[in-house]
């Protein structure tokens, strides 16, 4: 049977560029691995068609090759022989190729245990609003896993404790056939670290890590809001096999104050007045986050009317902005009247021209004229 082209079997073109090459090579090689084939039927198909993958890419990849390749064809890129003798992993482009591909496959890499960062913690802080607008410090208990200070992450009573793996003679790896191809798998005894621990530490039991509790002091700044996370880099969980640590994230809530609101920066408070003031203007008392403090309501104040202070809002986390704090008044008509007050009102109402009576009708009155 005479053998396929080798750039039909990259999928690639005769100019293709060395970068290009080794994508198509890493795209086939991966597609057609017998490892990731289930049926016996298809790992064999597998073999054959990663096999050619190979023979095309190392031939390819190699320039004097290549040239011969594409001068005389495949009697050209024979070298002995059996045509195709083997793969030269020790070989920059082809080596490097193949390296990266195993790592894909087996995710990690030969030789012993990886470092392995660790894992990162999340503390949930509610702030009461006053401590949210103006920040503090806190102080968090933080319970994690950490490096043992006894073995120094070892695991070991000891460093006579620690011996070489007897199964891959330190290598963290053990070499196995499959099918036409050689691979290698992290080591079950030693689990890869290519060391095993023969006594284990007293503290951490041969773990590596032992739990506690930390006590961390952390800066809430000022006009900080619900739903924000602060992050503190390396106060996570340590890490293993000297790998570095993870980080702490604070997220926070802030519980709901039963008389402010905010809005930005600016702080909202709704002040009840009583009609006469919002009608005659005055001076009332009104509460601020640092204590009370006395506005002026201008005469003839509306509903809903907002009267600002300026200042006295939400500092804004990026520095030299501060916010207002903001009345909406509301104001207050009494429901209960004696006699005399009812008379009184009744003569404003005259000296107004309101008719107390008609007022409501004429309205709609004039609602019907608008719609005919």
């Amino acid at each position: 049977m005479s053998k396929r082209d080798y750039y039909d079997i990259l999928g690639v073109d005769k100019h293709v560029s060395d970068e290009d090459l080794k994508k198509a090579y890493r795209k086939m090689a991966r597609q057609h691995h017998p490892d990731l084939q289930t049926g016996e039927q298809e790992k064999k198909a597998a073999e054959e068609r990663f096999k050619e993958v190979n023979e095309a890419y190392e031939t390819l990849s190699d320039q004097d090759k290549r040239k011969r390749y594409d001068m005389f064809g495949h009697a050209g890129a024979q070298q002995g022989p059996g045509g195709f003798e083997g793969f030269d992993f020790g070989r920059g482009g082809f080596g490097d190729v193949f390296n990266d591909i195993f790592e894909d496959f087996f995710g990690q890499q030969r030789g012993g245990s990886r470092a392995e960062r660790g894992n990162d913690l999340q503390y949930n802080l509610e702030l009461s609003f006053e401590e949210a607008v103006y920040g503090k410090e806190a102080k968090l208990k933080i319970p994690r896993w950490e490096t043992c200070g006894t073995c120094k992450g070892t695991g070991a009573k000891s460093p006579a404790s620690i011996k070489t793996c007897p199964s891959c003679k330190g290598a963290g790896q053990l070499r196995f056939q499959q099918g036409f191809f050689s691979v290698s798998r992290p080591c079950g005894q030693c689990q890869g670290a290519g060391q095993i621990v023969t006594e284990p530490c007293g503290t951490c039991q041969g773990r590596q890590r032992v739990h506690k509790e930390r006590t961390i002091a952390v800066h809430i700044p000022a006009g900080i809001e619900s739903g924000m996370r602060l992050r503190l880099s390396n106060e996570g969980e340590h890490g293993g096999n000297g790998g570095p640590p993870g980080d702490l994230f604070v997220a926070i809530s802030v519980k709901p104050h039963p008389m402010f609101q905010r809005k930005g920066l600016d702080i909202l408070c709704d002040v009840p007045v009583n009609f006469v003031t919002a009608t005659l203007g005055g001076r009332i008392e009104v509460p601020t986050l640092k204590g009370t403090t006395v506005i002026k309501v201008p005469a003839g104040t509306q509903q809903d009317k907002i009267l600002r202070l300026k200042g006295l809002g939400v500092p804004s986390l990026k520095g030299g902005q501060t916010g207002d704090q903001l009345y909406t008044i509301k104001v207050q008509v009494p429901t209960k009247l004696t006699g005399r007050q009812k008379e009184i009102l009744a003569e404003f109402a005259r000296e107004s021209g309101m008719s107390m009576d008609t007022e409501g009708d004429g309205f709609f009155d004039k609602m019907k004229t608008f719609f005919e």
